[in-house]
């Protein structure tokens, strides 16, 4: 078998199906499907049960991200390992054969693809994505950033080193770091694409950021994140994002959204984490600063019809 899917799941039953779907509709047909639940009690279950999946159970008290995605991997029998939340979708039919093309190289392992964001989605995350994510790929690139929303791995590597089951998030990026360590690849496939729908409160923005700078600071525990540096970002990133909706002419719908977004995104990070030492400066962009004004260069038109999903 040429690749396993795992998905981590919990009260998915708005999204699972359109996941599901969309695998099905894949071009690449040599695959598996794990979902590893954390202990459901919506429908995500019984819907998962109309596809052919298999499934991993786990306890709510066990989930780290890292556990869960260790339970899925060591069921999993493909030689390549797709990573994928329950709440994205694949645009094309081909986002798996443009994930999995890369690992013809021998040297790299780890792909991770772009995202997108849906309606749901706020609008300053939707800049986040947009900044992480370009709309052009990048081979071999010099930092260690991945998103285990939409990735692949190879599975030989996962049996040498297991992801961290102690960090409260980020283990990709961890792991990514230990095989560039060992001196593998890591390829950002701009065409390998998903939409990530995020359905977030206030206090659901704080949550996640406020994890992911604990699982930064355990991982470079001589970094510090002061108030400056959050009274920096915060208006940095309201200043882009503003600019960015005025030309969208999306300025007055998104102008209250914006600010909570931002305070609860950096307030957490402060409150998570007071970290700055050994990254890069590629890095520090990745996860700290907003677009640049300047117009990217954009991938030429894809000659692939999307998808279509009905609901």
């Amino acid at each position: 078998m040429r690749a396993s899917i795992v998905i981590r799941l919990y009260n998915e039953e708005k999204h699972i199906a359109r996941l599901l779907d969309g695998i099905t509709q894949q071009a690449e047909k040599d695959v598996e499907t794990i979902l590893v639940d954390s202990g459901s009690t919506d429908r995500s279950l019984e819907i998962a049960s109309q596809y052919p999946v298999k499934m991993v159970h786990i306890q709510p008290e066990q989930f780290t991200f890292g556990y869960s995605l260790n339970q899925g991997i060591n069921l999993a029998q493909g030689e390549l390992i797709v990573i994928a939340s329950a709440h994205v979708y694949p645009v094309y039919p081909d986002w798996l054969d443009s994930l999995l093309a890369p690992f013809v190289d021998p040297q790299v392992g780890l792909t991770y693809g772009k995202q997108r964001g849906s309606s749901l989605n706020k609008f300053s995350e939707q800049q986040i994505f947009h900044h992480w994510y370009p709309d052009i790929s990048q081979p071999h690139q010099p930092y260690p950033f991945c998103n285990n929303a939409n990735a692949a791995i190879r599975r030989s590597l996962w049996e040498i080193d297991h992801y961290n089951e102690t960090l409260p998030g980020l283990e990709d990026l961890e792991w990514a770091q230990r095989i560039m360590a060992q001196g593998y690849a890591i390829n950002y496939v701009a065409e390998a694409e998903v939409v990530h729908v995020h359905e977030e409160t206030p206090q659901g923005v704080y949550n996640r950021y406020r994890r992911e700078a604990m699982a930064f600071k355990r991982m470079f525990p001589n970094e510090h994140y002061h108030l400056w540096n959050l009274a920096h970002n915060l208006t940095s990133n309201i200043f882009s994002d503003l600019k960015h909706a005025s030309r969208q002419h999306q300025f007055i719908a998104n102008f209250g959204e914006i600010f909570w977004f931002r305070w609860m995104q950096f307030w957490g990070t402060y409150r998570g984490y007071r970290q700055s030492g050994p990254l890069t400066w590629q890095l520090r962009q990745t996860f700290y600063y907003p677009r640049g004004s300047h117009r990217m260069p954009q991938t030429a038109p894809r000659h692939t019809e999307p998808i279509q999903y009905h609901d």
